[in-house]
């Protein structure tokens, strides 16, 4: 009762906010000042599912004077649709890096060939400058570079900053064991990982999890950078290094039995596992091991066309890898001997044995002949374009999921360049494992479970049966259901009826649902997870002009969205912010918003 009492004061607290003194023509008439400031419409761009967050975005600018018109899109694709089309003056949109360093978190959404600068609007040289030189350094070093390029990004105003959420995970304690249940903050949950209170039941019933997008566009992680694939692709490929829950990379999953950085953070090498075997699915819809071993020769193709732009039509992550030059297997043991490793002195060779049972005795070129007991392994060894220590963190991210060379080319026939998704049948085409006359499953997973099927609500997943078989990382439970629900306070009543087990995104005043009923836990933690405006700086737009621009950045009060998300978000500069923190803050003052408009008006009157 007093979290309800709680919530009606504050709704009538942003009403009264937002609702109430709505300036007019002439209210907005600059003090001191012969200009008459006009309403100046605004088009907001948005996803239906952020539609609490359009409307606080609106208040808040109609109380400046704006006129605001909500374009409300239901889902990521028509929303691409209308920022391809300049249908917007600003757009809510948001950023988590989950590679947990500085460039990700700027590369590709403020750079100006970033495959996320949404329009590409955002077009300065000393920010594409500034990203690349802090590239080069190390966390500690870079930091002051990060710092300048939140303050360009704030003077500019090429971002209006909003706020940074909180990570939940509920889940039913009376199906899920909550010691298997983990927040991670930099990477999708790990499914091999979760267990049933039951253990009788792993290979007997279903986990049924949960994602709001009711859509799926690909099985190819390197022509998808959103939440609709997110959690599927990336447990269903294997990396060379994962990320822990406290977002520090690690070998746990992952390929490589170890890792190491030589001299001068530019070349690093990987000694891999020979435990883990392609996944595929059979006629029967079920997934069995293929017999095929995933090896070095996987990891060069998959990361040569990770950093390929042209290697896949849509490829959605090549900003991530653009700073790899080469992905080769090292086959000279002297190599390792003689290269010395970063941050210890030691060895190449003595860094990567650390974590081996059985010494190397020899390096060797094909997977079909890597034996790790005996002492055969294969090492690859990726040189970047110059030094870049922040490449392991792009190593986690799922782009970099190892895919089987011989299938991907297999299928991938087409020619890119005049590639038709009406004929071409292309690697990870959702319509290959949609239930249906067109279902023709051709996925090869290299990662603990397999996509089986998709229909309209589901994304139907089984364990890969050769996969670490006999380590803590063996998958345990033998089918995972995602069930695809776009509404959340379904997905809410669908975790509380037992339809669903889990869930990975909770509004907070639903948190003391789940607290309030006896079957539920709930699990929370700050996330990365930012939100901010994008502005349509295109001759087209009012926001074009940075008076403007700096109007509406102020007029975010993030005081608003705190009172409206109940304290379960918090204020936040940028992206950098949530990974680093570089000493530079910037908090909205709407008191600044007449002014602003005052000298946009002026500039109006003079031209």
């Amino acid at each position: 009762m007093k979290r309800l009492t709680a919530l009606v004061l504050c709704l009538l607290m942003t009403f009264s906010l937002f609702g109430c003194n709505v300036q007019t023509k002439t209210d907005v008439k600059g003090e001191g000042s012969d200009v008459e400031l006009e309403s100046i419409p605004l088009t907001l761009l948005g996803q239906s599912a952020n539609e609490k967050d359009l409307n606080v975005i609106r208040d808040l600018l109609t109380q400046q004077g704006f006129d605001v018109t909500i374009n409300m899109q239901p889902d990521r694709g028509s929303y691409m649709s209308q920022i391809d089309a300049g249908n917007y003056d600003i757009t809510f949109t948001g950023w988590a890096s989950i590679s947990g360093n500085g460039d990700y978190a700027t590369r590709g959404i403020f750079h100006s060939e970033g495959d996320s600068n949404l329009g590409h609007n955002i077009h300065d040289d000393r920010l594409d400058e500034l990203i690349e030189e802090a590239a080069t350094l190390t966390y500690e070093e870079s930091i002051p570079l990060y710092a300048e390029i939140e303050k360009i990004l704030i003077d500019e105003a090429y971002i209006a900053p909003l706020y940074v959420g909180t990570k939940v995970e509920a889940y039913n304690k009376e199906v899920v064991d909550g010691e298997t249940v983990g927040i991670y903050a930099a990477r999708a949950e790990p499914f091999e990982l979760f267990d049933f209170v039951d253990e009788s039941k792993r290979d007997t019933d279903t986990l049924y999890l949960w994602q709001i997008e009711n859509y799926y566009t690909t099985a190819d992680p390197i022509k998808s950078n959103e939440n609709s694939t997110y959690m599927t692709n990336y447990n269903m490929y294997t990396r060379l290094v994962n990320f822990n829950d406290q977002m520090e990379i690690t070998t746990n999953s992952a390929l490589s039995r170890d890792y190491a950085v030589a001299e001068g953070n530019q070349e690093f090498y990987f000694i891999l596992r020979d435990d883990i075997y392609f996944a595929m699915v059979d006629s029967n819809k079920q997934a069995v091991d293929s017999g095929v071993l995933v090896g070095g020769e996987d990891v060069v193709f998959s990361l040569d066309r990770a950093k390929d732009k042209d290697s896949v039509p849509n490829h959605a992550t090549y900003s991530l890898h653009e700073n790899i030059d080469t992905v080769e297997i090292v086959t000279d043991l002297s190599e390792l001997e003689n290269t010395m490793e970063s941050a210890t002195g030691s060895t190449i060779l003595e860094a990567l044995s650390d974590a081996l049972d059985t010494p190397v005795s020899e390096l060797v070129a094909s997977k079909d002949e890597v034996d790790n007991a005996s002492g055969k392994y294969q090492v690859v060894k990726i040189t970047a374009k110059s030094a870049f220590p922040q490449m392991l963190n792009f190593l986690g991210h799922h782009s970099a999921s190892i895919l089987c060379k011989e299938q991907v080319e297999k299928i991938n026939t087409y020619d890119v360049a005049t590639y038709d998704p009406a004929t071409d049948i292309a690697y990870g085409d959702p319509a290959t494992v949609t239930e249906g006359p067109d279902y023709d499953n051709q996925i090869y997973a290299s990662g603990p479970y397999i996509l089986v099927y998709k229909n309209d609500y589901e994304l139907v997943m089984q364990k890969n049966p050769n996969y670490m078989v006999g380590t803590e990382y063996e998958p345990k439970i033998k089918t995972i259901s995602i069930k695809m629900i776009p509404d959340a306070d379904s997905a809410l009543n669908a975790l509380r009826s037992g339809e669903v087990h889990m869930l990975n995104s909770l509004d907070v005043e639903k948190w003391s649902v789940v607290e309030g009923d006896e079957k539920l836990a709930l699990k929370t933690q700050p996330g990365i997870a930012e939100k901010h405006l994008i502005f349509n700086t295109s001759e087209n737009s009012v926001c074009s002009d940075l008076n403007v621009r700096k109007a509406i950045q102020n007029a975010m009060d993030q005081n608003a969205f705190i009172a409206v998300y109940e304290n379960s978000v918090f204020p936040v500069t940028s992206p950098i912010g949530t990974i680093m923190d570089t000493g530079y803050s910037f908090t909205p003052d709407p008191s600044l918003v007449q002014g602003y408009l005052i000298e946009y008006f002026n500039s109006k009157q003079e031209s």
